[in-house]
């Protein structure tokens, strides 16, 4: 009533819930019994995610069946399958336009498939999280499909205007997404004979969300998922959802409302489902997606501004602005969590706090020019082998794509058959892993950088995947390669045995809920400290983020007994217990 005053579709909500409350499996409703015993299930140590796309690591649902004993030998207990619900083809931007949101895509499986691998999930300790795209429809969807042939109950389902006075308001303010490969926010329909708001991509229709039937309708999808047996709905783009004109049509009031109202449908009806909120936004604008303890909204965040902090203190061997974007979300209240990670299936945008790298003294444009022009290879000495992603001469942005392996200079040293460096670059692949790992939230693993998987360039070849870099670290999991995970001496056995190392770290009593985490000083812009503390035990891990030795000096601190001056060798992390 708060969003909407609209009495009549509060009760349609409220049915909608009903019915889905009514269906809920017998072995679901035990597990919302047992979650809402330990609320916090998400935050203990042992969490350890993986996401893929199923295609790429299994052919399908039932291939995924096949696999499990995979993810079971890396412990893992969260997985994400990237959008498997009904696409066009080929057109689809990786499954996030959405032709049906009550159906698994029929070239992946059935939903019948779906609540199979769900159970045996379960059964495995594993939750398993799936994409639910908020904003946006494929313009195949069914309702874009009648609103094309005039309904006018579903072209409010959208935002469709007949001539360009208010799309043309809209653009004064709004910016764009993806300005090079999708030029303005607006697209025109020719079987309608009106523009579309198209935020993404043209054949991407936002929805309207100041109509409510829009709410309860995407509402009754993620309970039918939950349904299904998915126990994380990653909301996609969720800062975007609620337009207003004269406004950046971004982190608007309503779009906290709505997620707000999620989060209590969820807790009234299958209080086992958490959400997770994808915020790609500057840092000063995540802790408004938790909500607060009275007004809770995602139970957790991506934490992609420490993705990006991590990949730009390694290039530039200085932890000072990943020191300080830490000391920000470490700062934030209890409630807050992440979800830690150094590659996904799309591209590292350098979005870095430009009033920080200024008080710093770093020039912010030079220093994402360096950074992305580092992880393409171009600069000199760099060790990377990586791509641009939207590259605008005009306005010198860009962003980059490649594997973990192959951006810290796997690859390269693989090609120039370099030994010294192939060492130097799988210390690094490591390196990053056990300091992502070390932060506050629980870590995730990218399919294939278990295993050290490179660039997958032959997707160039690809017509219907060339335009997209992003395809160069989207590629098909290499069964062959893992299985050399087994063999001694094999970069494979290397990176394995390393992350094993990981998961031993984070089953600490520091890692539980509840711990303190806070950087400390070292006096040395290229060596990161942090220390966790909980019940009177603690953990200290420093991270020298140089190829070279380097020194520090910890005098003063408060994190217990350690040296007052370290020197640590190149990438290497010293941890201890008090």
């Amino acid at each position: 009533m708060e969003l909407y005053q609209d009495r009549q579709a509060l009760h349609a909500l409220e049915t909608a819930m009903e019915e889905a409350s009514a269906a809920r499996p017998q072995d679901l409703r035990e597990l919302d019994a047992q979650r809402e015993e330990n609320p916090d299930w998400y935050r203990q140590g042992t969490m350890f995610g993986m996401t893929m796309y199923t295609d790429l690591f299994a052919g399908n649902l039932q291939g995924m069946i096949k696999r499990l004993p995979y993810l079971k030998e890396q412990e893992i207990t969260y997985l994400h399958l990237m959008p498997l619900l009904k696409m066009p083809h080929p057109n689809n931007d990786g499954g996030y336009a959405v032709e049906d949101f009550n159906m698994v895509d029929p070239l992946l499986g059935s939903n019948e498939d779906l609540a199979a691998l769900t159970k045996l999930l379960r059964k495995a300790g594993i939750s398993l999280c799936l994409d639910f795209v908020m904003n946006h429809t494929a313009d195949t969807h069914e309702w874009a499909r009648r609103a094309k042939s005039g309904e006018p109950k579903y072209q409010k389902y959208y935002h469709c205007f007949s001539t360009r006075e208010i799309p043309d308001r809209y653009e004064q303010t709004m910016p764009q997404v993806f300005p090079n490969t999708a030029l303005g926010n607006f697209t025109w329909c020719e079987e309608m004979h009106q523009w579309v708001l198209t935020t993404f991509h043209p054949y991407q229709w936002d929805l309207n969300y100041g109509n409510p039937s829009v709410l309860i309708e995407m509402v009754k999808s993620m309970l039918l998922l939950a349904n299904l047996g998915v126990e994380v709905l990653r909301i996609d783009a969720v800062p975007y959802i609620w337009k207003q004109l004269s406004t950046n049509c971004r982190n608007l009031p309503q779009v906290h409302t709505i997620v707000r109202m999620i989060r209590m449908v969820l807790e009234c009806v299958c209080p086992a489902v958490i959400l997770k909120g994808e915020v790609v936004m500057a840092p000063k604008e995540l802790a408004a997606y938790f909500g607060t303890p009275e007004k809770p909204e995602c139970h957790m965040l991506y934490n992609v501004s420490t993705m990006v902090n991590l990949w730009s203190a390694l290039a530039a061997r200085d932890t000072r602005l990943l020191k300080a974007q830490l000391d920000a979300l470490n700062a934030l209240p209890e409630h807050c969590w992440f979800v830690n990670y150094l590659r996904c299936h799309d591209d590292i945008g350098w979005g870095l706090d430009e009033d920080e790298e200024k008080r710093l003294g770093i020039d912010p444009q030079k220093h994402k020019e360096y950074l992305y022009r580092f992880y393409d290879g171009e600069f000199p000495g760099s060790w990377a082998c990586g791509e641009l992603y939207n590259y605008d001469p005009a306005t010198g942005d860009a962003r980059s794509c490649g594997t973990t392996a192959s951006l810290c200079g796997i690859e390269k040293a693989l090609a120039e058959k370099d030994s010294e460096a192939y060492r130097a670059a799988v210390s690094r692949d490591l390196f990053l892993h056990h300091a992502m790992a070390f932060l506050k939230g629980f870590p995730m693993l990218n399919c294939g950088d278990e295993i050290g998987q490179l660039n997958g360039w032959e997707y160039r070849g690809d017509p219907d995947r060339a335009h997209d870099s992003r395809n160069l670290h989207r590629t098909a999991f290499n069964w062959k390669n893992a299985e050399k995970r087994k063999m001694e001496d094999t970069l494979q056995s290397a990176i394995w045995d390393g992350l094993k190392m990981t998961r031993e770290m984070r089953k600490n009593p520091c890692f539980a809920p509840g711990a303190d985490v806070f950087t400390l000083n070292t006096g040395n812009p290229a060596v990161l400290a942090v220390h966790r503390r909980l019940d009177g035990q603690s953990l200290t891990a420093v991270f020298n983020f140089s190829e070279w030795a380097q020194t520090i000096f910890l005098e003063g601190n408060d994190a217990g007994k350690l040296p007052s001056q370290l020197t640590l060798a190149p990438y290497e992390i010293w941890v201890t217990k008090a």
